[in-house]
């Protein structure tokens, strides 16, 4: 008799293989290559929302990229929904000529049996369902904002982002369950939203806590995801090295997922999938300073270098991989109430206060705007 594990997996088999959109939208149409895009936290900020889009506007950033966990706006009960600081945030963004991709992940209680800090819901229909009520009310021209972009889900090759699962070939499957479902729903209520599949983690580990990168999204493909996205989504972390690197140049980084260029593998693998001409976004990338802690200290940059390797790195991509390439954002700007205990504070191109960074003036500089001024307290 199979387990339930596996008749999940046939499920999410024959969803995948039946039924194909109809059109989709040109993700890349009019677009910069590459554009400026960085992550930003503005929910549950909003005496610095206003200071965060002005810093990104002085940089030259056309993109930012908003994490929404799901658990924040539908939390108590399945169309038990609070939209007022969504609604806050993306009217903001809007205003300021800010285009938005958020990620949505992060699953409320009710949704699962087995509560898990991030996870897929015992019914993949209900994390669609609030995706595409969400692309509904975010519609361009809205009274609420406009959302462009939905990134679905985040790292699924990594067990801790997938319920602590074991990650294989047929949770892999369960993913493309859960964008075709999203996919379909979305265009449903707004065909022009992008819909861009999750960026995955770059790694070579392979032992069901993890799965390489370039491996996981051939995977994605035999189930589907050239019908069932806009954009494909990529991280490239840039660890020690300076984003021109050689795959394996570097003794420290034996591996080609520790270079910003695994980028080209993952082009590679699109390719050989008949989905060469698709676009794909950075949706991470950066490098960090980070002293610290230990399990980032090893391969820690200095500010200055970090500063170079940024705008190195979009520069690069412009010479080598336009037009195919979208939005590349940043990692990241400061959430206001990290400290230097956060991992995440080292990435970062400004300081908590928002003071920027040595990183953000040379953003700056290259876009050819000034150099921020050092912030106000209200």
């Amino acid at each position: 008799m199979p387990s339930v594990a596996r008749l999940v997996t046939i499920l999410a088999l024959v969803g995948v293989l039946i039924g194909l959109p109809e059109a989709r939208v040109n993700a890349q149409a009019g677009s910069v290559s590459p554009d400026y895009g960085a992550s930003v936290f503005l929910l549950g900020h909003p005496e610095t929302t206003d200071r965060d889009l002005q810093l990104m506007k002085s940089a030259g950033f056309t993109w930012a990229k908003l994490t929404v966990p799901w658990r924040s706006i539908e939390a108590s009960c399945k169309n038990c929904i609070d939209w007022d600081d969504l609604d806050r945030v993306i009217t903001a963004t809007t205003a300021a000529g800010v285009k938005v991709m958020v990620r949505v992940d992060h699953q409320p209680d009710w949704s699962r049996v087995t509560p898990v800090e991030n996870g897929p819901p015992d019914d993949m229909f209900d994390y669609a369902d609030f995706v595409s009520v969400l692309a509904n009310r975010y519609k361009a021209g809205g009274t609420h904002g406009t959302i462009d972009a939905i990134q679905v889900w985040n790292e699924p090759n990594l067990s801790r982002e997938w319920g602590n699962g074991t990650i294989d070939r047929d949770q892999a499957a369960q993913y493309m369950y859960m964008l075709k479902e999203t996919y379909t729903t979305v265009k449903g209520v707004d065909p022009s939203k992008i819909i861009v599949s999750a960026g995955l983690s770059p790694t070579g580990t392979n032992d069901g806590t993890a799965q390489p990168d370039d491996i996981y999204l051939g995977w994605l493909y035999e189930f589907g995801l050239a019908s069932y996205s806009d954009v494909v989504g990529m991280h490239a972390p840039g660890y020690g090295s300076p984003p021109e690197a050689e795959l394996n140049s570097d003794p420290r980084f034996p591996h080609p997922s520790f270079y910003f260029r695994r980028v080209e593998q993952l082009r590679d693998v699109m390719a050989v999938n008949g989905d060469g001409a698709k676009p794909f976004w950075v949706l991470e990338f950066g490098w960090t300073t980070d002293q610290v802690h230990p399990q980032y200290s090893w391969y820690a940059v200095t500010p200055e270098q970090q500063a170079d390797y940024i705008v190195r790195a979009y520069a690069y991509a412009g010479s080598h991989w336009a037009p195919q390439v979208g939005p590349m954002f940043v990692w990241t700007f400061a959430d206001p109430s990290w400290t230097e205990d956060n991992e995440q504070y080292w990435w970062s191109i400004t300081a908590p206060d928002g003071t920027p960074r040595p990183a953000y003036n040379s953003i700056a500089a290259s876009r050819g705007m000034a150099a921020a001024p050092a912030p106000t307290t209200p």
